[in-house]
């Protein structure tokens, strides 16, 4: 396949790890398509307080998602491309590290209720949320299949998780149950993909039952990614306190309609996760080669990321008004947020981005710094802006946030000309480079 319209990698990498991101395309678009469907009837069952409710509960998984995975999912894939012999010992060492960071985290999230809780949700739910930590130890195989650039085998199991998944919500709504089933039914999503996992990895003399532990790759494993736990948390923070604060200052209802545009506009966040971990081999490859190539590849990632963000924040925000005609007139005025709201995407992207440049350079600690700036960013602004605008500003929070997260590095000397590629290709630089060339 040949794209010569886009600036980007070179054809032979780009041939190289395009099936293997398609892959993770379909899979991760067919997922969407179907969550979107789903949450729009099961936010129309619920109505906008039960909705407000239910989102309630995770947030709080949502804080504690990055001491569950202990920011090892990149570092796994890492390990298992240069050590492949050692597969079994790298995933059964990430598997329980995460198993008994998962087991922490339940009273960790106890504790977090207590200091702030969510009002007008129960911790009953919020308990049931918790136990998910310990079921996403099994993503251990997500990350084997990633490295064997297999991942059609992912987009199988999410698929078929998510077909069974929406037909028991559709179930629950149409036998008409309590919002209890939708916390379990929620819950039970990953023990879905958990079972996916496993009947997928044990074929072809594949066994979890092989797997072993070992004491010095665990240590090695944390001091690669202790900072990008600390990280995790901070994005966790600025991506989902808006929705806690929101529920705390102006209600329920408030909250359950914000549930929907933050599940809209951040549906598209898997997107850069995706192309980024795809193409983060080439770049590594071109910083071993050849420097000039290695800085080119980092700007036409910016340029991509670009490219791919911007369309989405135009066609959404336009959209927006069309797209709440799909749920009941209740959630109606929640459009022009989700207009606001969906231009944050473009940060995601560039941030994302960005990221794998810092983990190339090993300036992992830097990460957490910059997440850091922006959930103190996107808190102070909540503060003020969600007594006035209600989740108006939340969403204008939100999108303060995440810029402030992603060009902090123009504050940092030794980094500050990645901030400077980011700039040039949001204001589409290259774009205009390249088609003067052509003139």
């Amino acid at each position: 396949m040949r794209i010569p319209l886009i600036p980007g990698f070179d054809q032979e990498a780009f041939n190289k790890y395009f099936k293997n991101t398609g892959m993770l395309f379909v899979g991760r678009v067919g997922s969407l398509l179907i969550k979107m469907l789903v949450g729009i009837s099961v936010a129309n069952y619920l109505g906008r307080a039960q909705n407000g409710v239910l989102y309630g509960g995770t947030v709080y998984i949502y804080f504690f998602s990055a001491i569950a995975t202990l920011g090892l999912d990149q570092y796994i894939v890492k390990e298992l491309h240069q050590f492949p012999e050692n597969r079994d010992q790298i995933l059964g060492t990430s598997f329980r590290m995460k198993l008994m960071a998962g087991l922490a985290c339940i009273p960790l999230i106890w504790l977090a209720y207590q200091v702030y809780p969510a009002k007008g949700t129960p911790y009953d739910y919020v308990f049931i949320f918790s136990t998910i930590g310990i079921i996403q130890a099994f993503n251990v195989i997500d990350s084997y299949f990633q490295s064997e650039v297999q991942s059609k085998y992912i987009m199988q199991v999410q698929i078929t998780g998510n077909l069974v998944s929406a037909a028991i919500k559709l179930g629950l709504i149409f036998y008409k149950q309590p919002l209890l089933w939708f916390v379990y039914s929620y819950a039970f999503d990953f023990v879905l993909l958990a079972v996916g996992y496993y009947l997928t990895y044990q074929r072809k003399t594949r066994s979890i039952f092989k797997w072993t532990y070992s004491n010095s790759l665990a240590k090695k494993l944390l001091i690669y990614s202790w900072p990008l736990i600390i990280s995790g948390i901070m994005v966790s923070l600025f991506m989902k306190i808006d929705q806690i604060m929101l529920q705390n200052m102006e209600g329920v209802k408030e909250a359950g309609a914000y549930a929907t545009v933050a599940s809209l506009s951040e549906a598209w966040n898997f997107v850069p996760i995706v192309v980024v971990s795809s193409l983060f081999p080439a770049i590594l490859n071109a910083r071993r080669d050849d420097p000039e190539r290695y800085r080119k590849r980092i700007q036409h990632l910016y340029d991509l990321m670009v490219y791919l963000s911007v369309p989405v924040a135009i066609v959404v925000s336009f959209a927006a008004p069309l797209i709440y005609k799909l749920y009941k007139p209740e959630y109606a005025y929640a459009a022009p947020v989700l207009s606001v709201h969906i231009w944050s995407g473009i940060f995601v992207f560039l941030g994302a981005a960005s990221s794998q440049y810092l983990i190339a350079e090993n300036f992992n600690k830097l990460t957490f710094v910059r997440t850091g700036a922006g959930a103190l960013v996107n808190i102070l602004l909540n503060l003020v802006l969600i007594p006035k605008m209600g989740m108006m500003g939340a969403a204008i929070a939100t999108l303060a946030g995440y810029a402030s997260a992603t060009f902090f590095v123009l504050a940092i000397p030794r980094l500050n000309n990645q901030g400077l590629m980011m700039l040039r290709s949001l204001f589409l630089f290259s774009l205009f480079q390249k088609l003067l060339k052509r003139e």
